[in-house]
């Protein structure tokens, strides 16, 4: 416990980022210490320049998508410690035992829905679903295979025939996707 970032934390702020999160104390303090190694102002908050600068965010096709969910709840264009693990936890193995709201089935199935509704409407658009497939495959695809795509997804998905996709057709159409493991990581203790 020598190095700089676990002597910022107090015991008390680690127990209310357990108690909300999940995380144990020692990922609490491997994340801290990852965070403040992002910090790179030492100012106690990240930038979106900061989570660009993580190589393996930079290269993925939805770094955007992501990076801007870190900043949902953010009015300044900063994150803090707690904002930062509110976002991971959603990432959280799911434990039966263990109830977290934060990565619930539901939870992490509204963090999905969240990468493809970019106007925050509460519904997917056709127009929404080619920005993100264009987003993951790029030129690699058609643009006629990638609008067929978006179109034959929204036919199956919209139960109401709206031309859209709510978040509880999203639900449905992704119950027999196995969530809790495809959306789950392991953090290391």
């Amino acid at each position: 416990m020598g190095n700089k970032s676990s002597l910022l934390l107090r015991e008390e702020e680690i127990a209310q980022i357990q108690e909300e999160t999940g995380f144990t104390p020692n990922q609490i303090e491997r994340l801290y210490s990852r965070f403040t190694s992002l910090d790179k102002n030492d100012c106690g908050t990240l930038s979106r320049e900061d989570f660009l600068r993580i190589p393996e965010l930079a290269i993925n096709p939805l770094s955007e998508r992501i990076v801007h969910s870190f900043f949902a709840e953010s009015h300044d264009d900063r994150v803090n410690f707690l904002q930062f693990m509110r976002v991971l936890a959603h990432f959280r193995p799911i434990r039966k035992n263990r109830e977290n709201k934060l990565n619930s089935r539901e939870e992490k199935l509204r963090f999905a829905f969240s990468m493809y509704d970019l106007d925050n409407d509460g519904k997917i658009s056709r127009d929404e679903l080619l920005a993100i497939l264009h987003m993951m495959v790029g030129v690699n695809i058609s643009e006629e295979q990638l609008t067929s795509i978006a179109e034959r997804t929204i036919l199956e998905a919209d139960t109401n025939n709206d031309q859209m996709i709510s978040f509880e057709e999203f639900c449905h159409a992704l119950e027999r996707t196995d969530v809790e493991q495809k959306m789950s990581i392991r953090f290391l203790n």
